[in-house]
């Protein structure tokens, strides 16, 4: 047994996992997120804020206090899209090392989808094959198709919940013209992986991440954010599409209401629940078109940060 710890720090949040490591399956200590934004408007300046940083920075520190107090022996941390993006990444890797003293990784998209796609499979669920796994983040969204543990082709592309937020919906709630061109923006993403990834061979598709988990939460109209009803919950494809329109239509008010909401994510649950849709629909045509039928979605609380702390 090792006691190992992965760090995902994304757009929209940094999230650490404790966890027992023993015969390639974890067992977890401590699992927590927070929102930090640290790619808020690098869509748009091509750099990481000074605001940003510091809310990284003090997470990090708040990181490694706990990972000191749980006997950590091994720590990956991995930086993905927002990192990936800025032009001042180099302090960004300093402050890390100094507050943690492990050096980021700032992965390609491509080691992102694998990462999500291990997380994702790792505990061992009998889905129907092949596996379309989709993580959708605050700045890209990785797909990856694979069966029997295998990947079969993958991507990661610039389509997230903050980027897409940032990029146009602008009123709250959105208007119709702010949401057309979203939906153009995505359609337009979407035309590339489908050129990348045979999504009609789909037979499960598994939502990775915060805007699925919350998406889900809502189908299931839980109470407050409860993570082992959410994992593994399978859900009928038109009540995840309700939820989204709902997330995409409701003023802030009552988004923040709901008792699952985490508050950094009120503001751009609406543009994630359009880029979940969008997805959704495509997929579900693409397999429509090959005979098939894709009737539900599979939520899973295990994804990249998963992946990221098996190979710690």
């Amino acid at each position: 047994m090792t006691r190992v710890a992965g760090i995902d720090c994304g757009t929209n949040s940094i999230r650490l996992l404790i966890a027992d490591r023993v015969d390639g399956r974890l067992t977890d200590v401590v699992r927590t997120m927070e929102i930090v934004r640290l790619g808020e408007g690098v869509d748009h300046t091509g750099r990481l804020s000074e605001a940003a940083l510091e809310r990284t920075f003090a997470a990090a520190e708040r990181f490694a206090a706990l990972a000191q107090e749980h006997g950590v022996e091994r720590m990956r941390f991995v930086a993905t899209s927002a990192t990936r993006d800025a032009a001042n990444r180099d302090e960004f890797v300093a402050g890390i090392q100094q507050r943690l003293g492990v050096t980021p990784e700032v992965i390609p998209g491509s080691e992102e989808a694998q990462l999500s796609f291990l997380g994702a499979t790792a505990v061992g669920r009998d889905f129907a094959q092949p596996v379309l796994v989709v993580d959708i983040g605050g700045g890209s969204t990785e797909f990856v198709l694979g069966s029997g543990g295998d990947i079969l082709s993958s991507i990661s592309v610039p389509m997230g919940c903050v980027r897409m937020f940032e990029r146009h919906l602008h009123d709250d709630p959105p208007t119709a013209a702010q949401v057309d061109a979203a939906r153009t923006d995505i359609r337009r993403i979407l035309d590339t992986v489908a050129a990348a990834v045979d999504l009609g061979a789909t037979r499960t598709l598994v939502g990775l991440a915060g805007t699925v988990t919350t998406i889900t939460a809502q189908v299931l109209d839980l109470p407050r954010y409860q993570p082992e009803r959410l994992d593994g919950a399978v859900t009928a494809v038109p009540d995840v599409l309700a939820a989204c329109r709902f997330f995409l239509t409701a003023p802030r008010q009552v988004r923040a209401a709901r008792g699952f909401m985490h508050p950094g994510r009120v503001d751009v649950i609406g543009s994630g629940s359009l880029v979940w849709s969008e997805i959704i629909q495509r997929v579900q045509g693409e397999v429509a078109a090959r005979g098939g039928m894709l009737d539900h979605t599979v939520t899973s609380e295990h994804d990249i940060l998963d992946g990221i702390t098996l190979t710690a």
